[in-house]
């Protein structure tokens, strides 16, 4: 299946639509080790990002949430990782399963966690926050997507509620990345190589 977007040459980008793209490319994420590109060779943005150029005030907002999220929150970087894949599993999204199976295993996530993570099983973590992280992340995207109150005590009490507040929006920003990934159907990154 192709993308029902076409992506972007920045040439062809209006004002809005360029300031959005030079914030995006220039920005936190463009910064530091480069896990997966943000643009192609020709430099269209890839993945959730050419959707955000469509409405660039939104897209800004959504983007400003997304860095947030992943550079200005209590959250451990293999916690952070551990939750978007779990999140990718659940909406079975493999542009971001890809992506950030690629930082997961950069931040020291193993194999064989990934590997879990992967095919929806416990990857048996032995760092109680991490754990607590886990089930949590599963509870939120479960089928009814509660948790009951000793799962919401066993996290709090793990992570506090600070961390929950910010693992819950990780959880509802990547589900909105994998919800407009699949509306858009954006390829999994083994497309773009």
């Amino acid at each position: 299946m192709t993308s029902r977007l076409r992506l972007l040459r920045p040439s062809e980008l209006d004002a809005e639509q360029r300031e959005l793209y030079e914030e995006i490319t220039a920005g936190p994420r463009a910064a530091g080790p480069q896990h997966f590109a943000l643009t192609d060779t020709e430099g269209r943005l890839e993945g959730p990002f050419n959707a955000m150029l469509l409405s660039p005030e939104l897209g800004r907002a959504l983007q400003d949430l997304g860095a947030a999220i992943r550079y200005r929150t209590r959250l451990p970087a293999r916690v952070r990782e551990l939750a978007i894949l779990v999140v990718a599993q659940a909406w079975n999204s493999a542009f971001e399963r890809d992506a950030h199976e690629r930082v997961g295993a950069a931040v020291g996530l193993s194999e064989a966690e990934l590997l879990a993570l992967r095919e929806g099983r416990d990857p048996e973590l032995t760092d109680p926050g991490e754990h607590a992280a886990w089930e949590f992340t599963r509870a939120l995207v479960g089928r009814d997507g509660v948790l009951d109150e000793a799962q919401y005590d066993a996290a709090r009490t793990a992570l506090g509620e600070p961390v929950l507040f910010e693992l819950s929006t990780l959880v509802g920003y990547y589900s909105t990345l994998a919800l407009q990934l699949r509306l858009f159907t954006v390829p999994d990154r083994s497309a773009y190589a």
